[in-house]
């Protein structure tokens, strides 16, 4: 059965809300606002721009690591401390990666930015759910959604605007007056509920011994997974002469096998994977990991499709998909609403991924002969689907939650949430690459001057550019260019339709995955089925 944990009731549960979520939107948005800026970051710094990667590889690896020990900072610093102290942090490093001078010291305040930020969302989320009666925790998880779903949308849309018309700095600075108001409203208004305190008392009472080797084992494994998956494409993954794949696919084995084994087999684990045992959690931590992974798969692969392809700067390729976030805004609300209304959660996490499958479909039938307009519906319907999923995937999660378990498992869910998209967004760059070697193979074996539809279409440029230019030599050259690029062009195109097409497919094996929890309500206090 799960525990209800006492509730400051002195101060309004929407203040508490907004003061909680907007710094941990601020936080979400800094894992994909960089994406569109690294070439200008690696200009303005002078840096090669492969090397740019490691601003987002530094950022995600060390808001990874913080993730799955937020549970146990928390229960022995309190949650409100921690808070604090994350927000701080934060603040401070945006503001040090705004004015850095060279590409070393922006990864390394991007790596503290990272391990600061890394306890805001945990936080966010536990806090919602202790200051929200039951009956209102739909609500409750619709608000911390538009933290954790609207900001990867809206990412690469403020990025791309900050960059073109003002400066790539600017992406870090807009942190700074955010953080700092957070901060003063945070220690005003933020509480901690009875369970934690008797929990941190508990901790300092205690003579156990902190799990030095269990932090290390997953600062390994987690750290090396961020790696592989940011760098295994650039690498060749296990093709890489340099053997750096293998390496970080060991301490992958090494790190997280050996966490796993290690910590449940502590008295005192500094990551408890106890939540785990419940099973609504553990197949809401699947469905979430794949629906993020199916989201950062496809946000990546559509800007690149629009920039490639079809001609799109920075700025309009995030215009074509900012309205998806606003629909997803409108949405929410109604999707809380329901669940206050006793809808079972499974149902809506069925339907959320029926509509991320269609929205996929749709996107791996379009041409490159589409308008704006064609482009964005369908991202519209992806995105629904997600924010039809997000808030009951997470009262689904803590249904039959002990609160007392609950630190951990919000940072272990939070981890599943950043660890999908990281998959996600890696396997979209190989499947494409592995895709456009396949389709240009398959186009080239009609290309050549014996078929009598491409000589004839051959012969067409060839007197086109002798007209224009007056060199037989070139023209006959210029021909066979246009018809090469032609083909690399609609490779590529197929190469990225093949991937969302992929991820409707794996989006549509989650429906039977929501069936797998137990019924799922927040509605009128009532208690679900226990484990």
């Amino acid at each position: 059965m799960s525990a209800s944990p006492d509730r400051p009731r002195a101060r309004s549960p929407w203040l508490i809300a907004a003061v909680v979520t907007i710094p941990t939107f601020m936080e979400v948005l800094d894992t994909s606002i960089a994406n569109v800026a690294l070439r200008h970051i690696a200009g303005g710094l002078s840096a090669a721009q492969s090397d740019s990667e490691w601003i987002v590889t530094s950022y995600l690896a060390a808001n990874a690591i913080v993730l799955p020990l937020s549970g146990w900072l928390i229960n022995r610093f309190g949650r409100k401390r921690y808070f604090l102290v994350s927000l701080t942090g934060f603040t401070l490093s945006s503001f040090l990666c705004g004015i850095a001078g060279s590409l070393p010291e922006l990864i390394l305040f991007r790596v503290i930015q990272g391990l600061s930020g890394g306890g805001l969302q945990p936080c966010t989320q536990g806090v919602l759910l202790d200051t929200f009666p039951r009956e209102k925790q739909g609500q409750a998880m619709t608000v911390f959604g538009m933290a954790a779903l609207i900001a990867p949308v809206v990412g690469p849309t403020l990025g791309g605007y900050i960059t073109d018309n003002y400066s790539w700095r600017w992406i870090f600075f807009i942190n700074a007056p955010v953080g700092a108001l957070a901060v003063l409203s945070a220690w005003a208004l933020l509480e901690d509920p009875d369970y934690l305190r008797e929990r941190r008392a508990e901790m300092r009472r205690s003579a156990a011994r902190f799990d030095a080797i269990g932090l290390g084992l997953v600062v390994l494994g987690i750290a090396s997974l961020e790696v592989f998956l940011s760098k295994g494409t650039e690498w060749d993954w296990f093709g890489d002469p340099f053997r750096r794949a293998h390496v970080m696919f060991a301490g992958v084995v090494l790190g997280i096998g050996g966490a796993i084994w290690w910590e449940l087999r502590s008295p005192n684990p500094v990551v408890d994977l106890r939540p785990f045992a419940n099973r609504n959690f553990l197949a809401a931590g699947v469905v979430l990991f794949c629906a993020y992974g199916v989201l950062y798969g496809s946000v990546t692969s559509l800007p690149g499709l629009l920039e490639s392809l079809l001609g799109y700067d920075a700025t309009h390729a995030g215009l074509v998909m900012s309205p998806a976030g606003l629909f997803a805004v409108v949405l929410m609300p109604v999707v809380g609403l329901l669940l206050t209304r006793g809808v079972d959660a499974r149902w809506l996490i069925a339907c959320g991924a029926t509509l991320l499958w269609a929205g996929c479909y749709w996107m791996s039938k379009l041409t490159l002969d589409v308008g704006p307009w064609q482009v964005i519906w369908p991202r519209v319907v992806q995105t629904l689907g997600l924010t039809m999923m997000f808030a009951p995937l997470n009262v689904a999660a803590y249904a039959t939650m002990d609160a007392r378990l609950r630190p951990a498992a919000v940072g272990v869910f939070a981890l599943l949430r950043n660890e999908g998209g990281s998959v996600g967004t890696s396997l979209a760059t190989a499947l494409r690459e592995r895709r456009l070697q396949f389709h240009v193979q398959r186009l080239g074996e009609w290309a050549d001057p014996l078929n009598p539809a491409v000589r004839e279409y051959h012969d067409a440029l060839r007197g086109f550019l002798m007209a224009r230019f007056g060199d037989p030599a070139g023209a006959d050259f210029g021909a066979w260019q246009v018809i090469e690029n032609l083909r690399q062009q609609q490779a590529l195109s197929l190469a990225y339709f093949d991937c969302f097409w992929a991820f409707g497919v794996a989006a549509l094996l989650l429906v039977p995955l929501a069936f797998l929890m137990r019924p799922a309500r927040a509605a009128k206090g009532e208690h679900v089925g226990a484990e």
